[in-house]
C-alpha cells in the first residue's frame, strides 16, 4: 500500500465522508485482485447512491452529471497528495511506460522467462475466440478473465479503426483455414454509439470475409433490468439517438457500472460455451506437465 503524505490538506465533513466511502470501494475490488480507473470508482458511487443530496442537479435532479465527476477527482486528487488514498489503488491506463526486460545473468532470464511459458491449449479446440471491449478503462477487467485460458482480447477504443479490423479479420480467416471456428466476443456501453458499434463490427467483419461469429455479452437489455447501473441522459446530439430512444427510451448505461466480477462472469460462461471441455482440459494437463518439466531444467542450471 502506498499512501504517503505530500501535502497538508484539510476537508470538510462532507468531503471526509466522500473520501471514506473511496476507500471502502477500493478495499472492495483489492479484494477481487482488481485496480479501479477513476470512472470505475464514479460508477461505484452513483450505483452506492453515495453522493451527497447536495451534488444534485438543479435541473434533472440526479448526481450522475459531468460535475459530480469533476468533484470526486478533484477530492481523490487532494486526499491522495494529503496521504488518505493509497496512490496504487487508481490508475490512469492511457499512460503507461513502455520499458525493456534486462537481466544480469542467463539463469535470472530461464527463471523468469518460466513465469511466461504457456503451453498452447488452444492447438486442438475446434474454435478460435477473441474478446473485445469498447473502452480501454476496462481494459484490466477483461485481461483477468481471459487469463485463465490465454484468451486473445483488445480494447477497442470506441469504434475500431478500419486498419485493426481488417488485421483481425486476416487472423480470423487464418484460423479458419486450419479448420477452426472464429467467435468475437463484444462487450460495450448500452447508447446509441455504444449498441450500432456491435452492428458495424459484424458489418464490416462480413465485408471481410472473417466468418467471425459475434456475440455481444453485454451490456444488453436484460443486464440493465438485471443489475439496474445508474442510467445518463442519452446524448440527443449523436446521430444514432433517435432510433435508440425510439427503442429504449431517453436513458442510456455505461458497461463500466457493472462490478468487475459480473463483466468476468459473463466473459468466462461465453467462453466455457464454446470450446471442448475435454480437449481443454487435456490440454491444460499436459501444459502443466512441461511446466515441471522447465522447473527441473531450471533447477539444474
Amino acid at each position: 500500500m502506498s499512501k504517503i503524505n505530500y501535502l497538508f490538506k484539510k476537508f470538510s465533513p462532507v468531503h471526509t465522508a466522500v473520501i471514506w466511502e473511496a476507500n471502502q470501494i477500493i478495499e472492495d475490488y483489492a479484494a477481487q485482485g482488481y485496480e479501479l480507473t477513476l470512472r470505475q470508482l464514479y460508477y461505484q458511487f452513483i450505483s452506492r447512491e453515495s453522493f451527497p443530496d447536495s451534488w444534485r442537479d438543479k435541473v434533472t435532479g440526479s448526481k450522475n452529471n459531468e460535475r459530480s465527476y469533476k468533484k470526486l477527482g478533484n477530492i481523490i486528487s487532494d486526499a491522495r497528495l494529503a496521504g488518505l488514498i493509497d496512490w496504487e489503488a487508481i490508475t490512469d491506463r492511457t499512460r503507461q511506460l513502455k520499458s525493456w526486460s534486462l537481466y544480469d545473468n542467463l539463469p535470472d532470464f530461464l527463471r523468469t522467462m518460466k513465469w511466461r511459458f504457456a503451453y498452447n491449449v488452444w492447438k486442438d479446440q475446434p474454435v478460435y475466440i477473441e474478446v473485445w471491449v469498447e473502452k480501454e478503462a476496462l481494459a484490466q477487467v477483461i485481461e483477468k478473465a481471459c487469463r485463465h485460458l490465454y484468451v486473445p482480447h483488445c480494447s477497442c477504443k470506441g469504434y475500431m479503426s478500419q486498419s485493426a479490423m481488417w488485421r483481425s479479420a486476416v487472423r480470423f480467416q487464418n484460423r479458419k483455414e486450419e479448420g477452426k471456428e472464429g467467435h468475437l466476443i463484444y462487450l460495450g456501453d448500452h447508447d446509441p454509439s455504444g449498441m450500432d458499434m456491435s452492428r458495424d463490427i459484424g458489418d464490416r467483419q462480413d465485408l471481410f470475409l472473417s466468418g467471425v461469429t459475434t456475440h455481444r455479452i453485454a451490456l444488453n437489455w436484460d443486464q440493465v433490468e438485471q443489475y439496474a447501473p445508474p442510467p445518463n441522459p442519452t446524448k440527443v446530439t449523436d446521430s444514432r439517438a433517435q432510433g435508440y430512444i425510439d427503442e429504449y427510451g431517453l436513458d442510456c448505461w455505461e458497461l463500466d457500472a457493472l462490478e468487475p466480477s459480473v463483466l468476468d462472469l459473463l466473459i468466462q460462461d461465453k467462453i466455457s460455451s464454446l470450446i471442448d471441455p475435454q480437449l481443454m482440459a487435456q490440454a491444460q494437463a499436459h501444459g502443466q506437465y512441461l511446466e515441471e518439466e522447465l522447473d527441473r531444467i531450471i533447477k539444474e542450471i
